[in-house]
């Protein structure tokens, strides 16, 4: 395949068509998303809410790019719906010469790394102050084909590309099934279903009744021994409450129940230092996953305040009590010394008689999500605000000691089954990932 080297220049025009704004005239602005996420509506207003009264107008088809911000990914094609919008100067329009460049395969050039490549080389200036060279920028060579042979990558292309969005979407449709069969499994172990054949073969072990009652004996002790403080008792569960059957042996209670402490840590936003005690926040919890690796520190008196209601330690538990990921929730699974933002509870089960691994399978469960958007307040663009006193309400299945472990130990051998299919199915997105880099290297790279 021929290739020739083209300067940026001979197929980008620089356009400045010039808009004075006007007041009463209402008129579309725009954004340029970094890492070629694209140009897209910032919004739509009248003239006199607008600052900077001289700026440009742009039109579809032409290529736009952020002076400041184009060695980050920031530019691309103006689309039809932002036709007649308008830019202030940190933005640069061009007219691009599709009689030497195929439009689609413009496209397919700008959304490569390559292209990002060619910004960041033509940006200078200090690390934060660093604006785009135009002279550099298109005084810069791309080596392509002739328009003919460009029609035919492009098409070429689009056949590959149809065939990875194919198969893109079947890898969506197994995350999606994978995510349902995590939960259905979960559902049936809280249900008792999963475990239904280990009860059949072990009709002698103690009836959760009776473990409540340890339960409660021993959260006495520890209120007599003041490591604990007692705690309000709440109004009996009610036959409406009760989401589903349980098996007999099991018995429903209320987290304050099972629980010693419940609580949240610092409600005000501490200073920050560069050395001191770990300090963590929802951010630090997912799902199952403790990640206390990216954390801040603090001073050793706001720390001191913040555990005074109860130090977090191994195999307690944390819940994320505010945000997007309410209700997620993840064993303390090191020894790590640390506090905590009110963003987070802390939840310490009667260890003795209560698997924390049991209880975080069914926080994750929806039946246990469910728990937390119930129960929490200020819905909507707050995205919900779980109190701490609510959380002492969650009502929970508790099946005996010995059966919690088992459900345990089934969960965790199933997720790992799913593990290994979640494995499989990145290893696909990453192969159809490569396609498309393999594809668009073949295109921009030198064939001589």
């Amino acid at each position: 395949m021929a290739w020739k080297k083209v300067k940026i220049g001979e197929f980008l025009n620089r356009v400045k068509k010039k808009e004075d704004i006007k007041d009463n005239k209402i008129y579309k602005r725009v954004t340029i998303k970094s890492k070629n996420k694209g140009i897209c509506v910032r919004d739509i207003v009248y003239g006199n809410e607008i600052g900077t009264k001289k700026q440009f107008k742009i039109s579809k088809g032409q290529f736009l790019l952020s002076k400041i911000d184009a060695r980050f990914g920031a530019f691309g094609i103006v689309p039809d719906e932002l036709d007649e919008a308008i830019i202030t100067g940190n933005f640069w329009t061009y007219d691009v010469d599709y009689k030497l460049v195929n439009i689609e395969l413009f496209n397919l050039l700008v959304s490569s790394k390559n292209f990002i490549d060619i910004c960041n080389k033509a940006s200078s200036g200090t690390t934060h102050r660093k604006y785009l060279n135009e002279e550099k920028f298109l005084n810069f060579e791309i080596k392509l084909p002739d328009i003919q042979i460009q029609n035919q990558i492009v098409e070429r292309y689009k056949k590959i590309e149809k065939k990875i969005n194919i198969l893109n979407q079947e890898i969506t449709n197994q995350e999606e099934l994978l995510k349902k069969l995590r939960q259905a499994i979960l559902q049936e172990a809280i249900e008792g279903k999963l475990t239904k054949e280990w009860r059949e073969k072990n009709p002698n072990v103690e009836n959760a009744n009776i473990l409540f009652e340890k339960i409660q004996k021993e959260k006495e002790n520890l209120i007599k021994q003041k490591k604990i403080k007692k705690q309000k008792p709440l109004p009996p569960i009610t036959n409406e409450e009760i989401p589903f059957e349980i098996p007999d042996t099991w018995k429903w209670c209320r987290f304050v129940d099972i629980t010693s402490v419940i609580t949240c840590g610092i409600a005000s936003t501490p200073k920050y230092y560069e050395s001191g005690k770990i300090f963590l926040s929802a951010k630090n919890i997912k799902p199952y996953k403790f990640l206390p690796e990216e954390h801040k520190y603090i001073d050793n008196e706001t720390y001191n305040k913040i555990i005074s209601n109860a130090k977090p330690e191994k195999n307690d538990i944390l819940l994320t009590r505010v945000g997007a990921g309410i209700g997620e929730s993840a064993i303390i699974d090191k020894d790590i010394d640390f506090a905590y933002y009110v963003s987070l509870t802390l939840i310490k089960p009667i260890h003795k008689y209560i698997n924390s691994k049991f209880i975080v399978h069914f926080l994750n469960s929806n039946e246990g999500i469910k728990n937390a958007v119930t129960y929490s307040t200020g819905k909507g663009s707050s995205q919900g605000n779980l109190n701490v006193n609510n959380v002492r309400k969650f009502l929970l299945p508790i099946p005996p000691l010995e059966e919690q472990k088992e459900i345990v130990k089934k969960i965790d051998n199933l997720f790992q089954m799913c593990d290994k299919l979640e494995t499989e199915i990145k290893k696909s997105k990453q192969n159809s990932e490569m396609l498309i880099k393999a594809l668009l290297k073949e295109v921009f790279e030198d064939e001589d």
